[in-house]
């Protein structure tokens, strides 16, 4: 009896671990970029809509960010990133606006709220 409970307890548990593995190679990891090609493509004028705190996106690098959920994490205050939502902000995250850079660390965090590619030229 004790055998047979171990036997299926330990097939149980393998068949959970391949289910995760099999699920988490399917999606992005957290904090990995999804490819650009599956991006959607968002001009400035729309990332303008979300200039609070409570919708907080902005323009880095080509690229649109959701920071909404990010803002109370933020290692500053969140009013020294509240002036840049909605906005392009790439100068001022390349250079903090006192220049200097941020860290490799958050630019791994950055890709994590990534929503889609800034469209060129709106």
């Amino acid at each position: 009896m004790t055998r047979k409970l171990f036997l299926l307890a330990t097939g149980l548990f393998w068949l959970v671990v391949l289910g995760v593995w099999a699920a988490s190679s399917r999606s992005p990891a957290p904090g990995e970029a999804t490819p650009v090609r599956a991006m959607k493509r968002l001009p400035l004028t729309e990332v303008a809509r979300h200039s609070s705190a409570g919708d907080c996106w902005m323009a880095i690098h080509g690229k649109v960010y959701d920071l909404t959920a990010y803002l109370p994490d933020h290692p500053t205050r969140p009013s020294v990133i509240l002036p840049w939502c909605g906005k392009e902000a790439s100068e001022a995250y390349r250079t903090k606006t006192k220049g200097r850079p941020h860290s490799a660390e958050a630019d791994r965090l950055l890709a994590g709220y990534q929503i889609g590619v800034l469209e060129e030229g709106k």
